[in-house]
């Protein structure tokens, strides 16, 4: 099996404007002759299952791979997921592409919006929440990422309508939740915690 290195992102909850760094990084990789890609994901919509897919598109200054295993975003305020792999030698022998990690952005003027009812931090889990997207897609899946290191989109946790996404009563689990759409749309997220 090829290794797969492990992306690290920092800071995970930006300031509007600020940068964020990447790093690719794993045991395997310790060792010269690697170049380092990095890659935004997209969301892959079509799949209907409970573990949601993506699609990678190459990050602008990574077409032909990085020395460093690190890689700087600039002004990034937006909602975003990424991925990094490596590949050294003749002929190519790649890694695996590594795990998903997001940055969230808090923008409360984001170009898609998520909004929370009944609208506040914290909520009982006894109640129902629902979580509706607002934008410029008409076809959005509401995603949830838990402490334990889920994702996982709205038909495993909640029902879902279109762009809304119910959860009932006693499902509630604390995490980031956040709307993303197959045009590569992501809302803002929002941590929500029960009670």
């Amino acid at each position: 099996f090829p290794p797969q290195p492990v992306l690290s992102v920092s800071p995970s909850w930006p300031n509007p404007g600020a940068s964020v760094t990447l790093n690719c990084e794993g045991l395997e990789l310790q060792s010269a002759g690697w170049r380092f890609f990095w890659y935004k994901t997209v969301p892959d919509t079509t799949k209907r299952n409970y573990q949601p897919s993506y699609s990678y598109e190459l990050l602008p200054g990574s077409t032909n791979g990085t020395e460093q295993n690190s890689f700087i975003i600039n002004g990034s305020t937006l909602t975003a997921g990424f991925v990094c792999r490596a590949e050294r030698g003749e002929p190519k022998f790649y890694t695996d592409y590594s795990e998903i990690k997001f940055i969230w952005s808090a923008d409360p003027r984001p170009a898609a919006s998520l909004s929370v009812n009944p609208d506040r931090v914290q909520h009982f889990r006894s109640e129902s929440v629902t979580l509706s997207c607002e934008g410029n897609s008409t076809q959005w899946r509401v995603m949830r990422f838990t402490e334990r290191d889920r994702l996982l989109s709205c038909s495993s946790w909640g029902t879902r309508t279109v762009s809304t996404c119910t959860i009932k009563p006693y499902w509630l689990n604390s995490g980031v939740f956040w709307c993303e759409s197959k045009s590569g749309e992501f809302s803002n997220a929002v941590n929500i915690t029960e009670q």
